[in-house]
C-alpha cells in the first residue's frame, strides 16, 4: 500500500486566524476562551466560549458569496485555500478527478438554521431567504470547498459528532492508501456559537462555566469553541516528484463502536479504537512519544481516556507526553479532531508539545504526563490524536514525522 503525506494545512481557530497563528497560540500556552462576543448570553448560564474572534467573512467574501455560505463554510473555505496554498498543489489536467473531498462537520450551518427558526417562529415571517437550504445543509462545507478548488473526484460530508474530523482524515486516507486517489482535501469545520446551540449544550450539563481544565482533579466541564482545519494529504512519490513540503505522514488510523450508552464513554470502545491505530500504521505502543488526547475536560471523560492509555500503552503509559489542546482552542465539536491533527503535526514537525494549559491540581486517577501548562520541546517519531464522540463513535490517527 502506497505512503501518504501532508502537503499543507490551513486553520481557523480561536487563537488566530491562519496555521502560523494557531500553531503560535498553541506554543505559547494561550487560552482562546474569553466572554461570548458572537451572540448576547444574556439568557445564556454558560458566559464563556472559545470564538474565533479574528475572523470575519466580509474580509474573505464578497456580498454575493455571504449571501450563500453559512459561519461553518466561510472557516472551512479559508482554511482549504491556506491548506492548498502551502501545498502548491494544482488540480488541472484532470487531477481534480483524482482528488477527492472529505470534511467532517457535526452540526452543519447552525447559525443559518437558528437565525431562521427565530424568524419564523417568533418575529411571525411568512418567508424566507430563498438560499437557506444551501446554507445550512451538512454538505455545504464539503460541496464549497469542491467547487471553489475544481474537485470532481469522490465528495462527502462526515458527521459523528466530537470524532467527525478523525473518521473524515482516516477516510481520506485510506483512499489514498488504497490507490482509489492519488490526494485528498480533509479535515473539519464547525460553529455551534449561536444561542440555540449553546442552549442545546447547556442542556446536556457538561460545559464548564470558568474554563477549561482537562485532566485536572478540579475540572468541571468542557468549553464550546469554533474553527476549522483542513489538510491537503498526498501519495507519497507524487509529493516529492513535484518538490512538495511534507509536514508528517498519515501513517494508520482506528475505528470502532461501543454499542452501548450513547453519551457515556467506553473504556474498551476507546481502548480498541488506539489499538486498531496501532495495528493498522504497524507501530509498536513503545514507539509513540505523544498523545493529542480527546481531553474534553469532563469528569468521566478524562478518567476513561486515560485509563484506555494505560490498558493500550502498558508501561510506556508511565513516559507517553499526553496532552489537550482544547484547554486553549476549546471544544470545536466537528472540527475537533483536525485542529487536533495541526497541533500533531507541530509536535512531529517542530518538536513542540502543546501543553495541557490550566492545569491547576494533578488528578490521581490520571496518573500521566499530561505537559501542564507550558510547552515542552522534545524529539517525537510517532504520535496519536484520539477522538471519542457522543454515540459512541470512535476515531484515532497515527502519525509519524517525516525524515525523509
Amino acid at each position: 500500500m502506497r505512503r501518504v503525506v501532508v502537503t499543507g494545512l490551513g486553520v481557523v481557530s480561536s487563537l488566530g486566524t491562519g496555521r502560523e497563528a494557531h500553531l503560535e497560540g498553541l506554543r505559547e500556552g494561550r487560552s482562546g476562551i474569553a466572554p461570548i462576543g458572537l451572540i448576547d448570553p444574556e439568557r445564556l448560564k454558560i458566559k464563556i466560549a472559545a470564538e474565533a474572534k479574528t475572523f470575519r467573512g466580509a474580509d474573505h467574501f464578497d456580498r454575493q458569496q455571504l449571501a450563500l455560505f453559512d459561519r461553518v463554510t466561510e472557516l472551512a473555505l479559508v482554511s482549504a485555500r491556506e491548506a492548498a496554498a502551502q501545498s502548491g498543489i494544482t488540480f488541472g489536467d484532470g487531477f481534480g478527478a483524482r482528488t477527492a473531498t472529505v470534511i467532517g462537520t457535526a452540526m452543519g450551518g447552525l447559525h443559518t438554521l437558528d437565525d431562521n427558526y427565530h424568524a419564523v417562529y417568533r418575529e411571525m415571517k411568512n418567508r424566507v431567504h430563498p438560499l437557506i437550504i444551501p446554507r445550512l445543509m451538512g454538505n455545504a462545507p464539503v460541496s464549497q470547498i469542491s467547487i471553489e478548488l475544481g474537485l470532481t473526484g469522490p465528495a462527502w460530508s462526515v458527521s459523528t459528532a466530537c470524532s467527525s474530523s478523525n473518521h473524515a482524515i482516516a477516510q481520506a486516507f485510506q483512499l489514498v492508501r488504497s490507490g482509489a486517489v492519488d490526494a485528498a482535501v480533509t479535515g473539519g469545520t464547525e460553529s455551534v456559537l449561536c444561542f440555540g446551540g449553546i442552549k442545546a449544550w447547556e442542556g446536556l450539563r457538561v460545559m464548564s462555566p470558568d474554563g477549561c481544565r482537562p485532566f485536572s482533579r478540579t475540572r468541571n466541564g468542557m468549553v464550546l469553541g469554533e474553527g476549522a482545519a483542513i489538510l491537503i494529504l498526498e501519495e507519497l512519490e507524487r509529493s516529492r516528484a513535484r518538490g512538495a513540503p511534507i509536514l508528517g505522514e498519515i501513517a494508520g488510523a482506528g475505528m470502532t463502536a461501543d454499542a452501548g450508552d450513547i453519551v457515556a464513554p467506553s473504556l474498551e470502545g476507546a481502548a480498541k479504537a488506539i489499538r486498531q491505530a496501532l495495528a493498522d500504521s504497524r507501530m509498536a505502543p513503545a514507539e509513540i512519544g505523544y498523545i493529542n488526547a480527546h481531553g474534553t475536560a469532563t469528569a468521566m471523560n478524562d478518567r476513561t481516556e486515560a485509563a484506555a492509555i494505560r490498558a493500550v500503552l502498558g508501561p510506556k503509559a508511565e513516559s507517553v507526553l499526553v496532552s489537550s489542546t482544547k484547554s486553549m482552542h476549546g471544544h470545536c465539536i466537528g472540527a475537533a479532531g483536525a485542529l487536533e491533527a495541526a497541533a500533531t503535526l507541530m509536535a512531529l514537525d517542530k518538536g513542540v508539545v502543546p501543553p495541557t494549559i490550566n492545569h491547576d491540581e494533578p488528578d490521581p486517577e490520571i496518573g500521566l504526563d499530561v505537559v501542564p501548562n507550558v510547552a515542552r520541546e522534545a524529539r517525537i517519531s510517532a504520535a496519536l490524536s484520539n477522538s471519542f464522540a457522543f454515540g459512541g463513535l470512535n476515531a484515532v490517527i497515527a502519525l509519524r514525522k517525516w525524515s525523509g
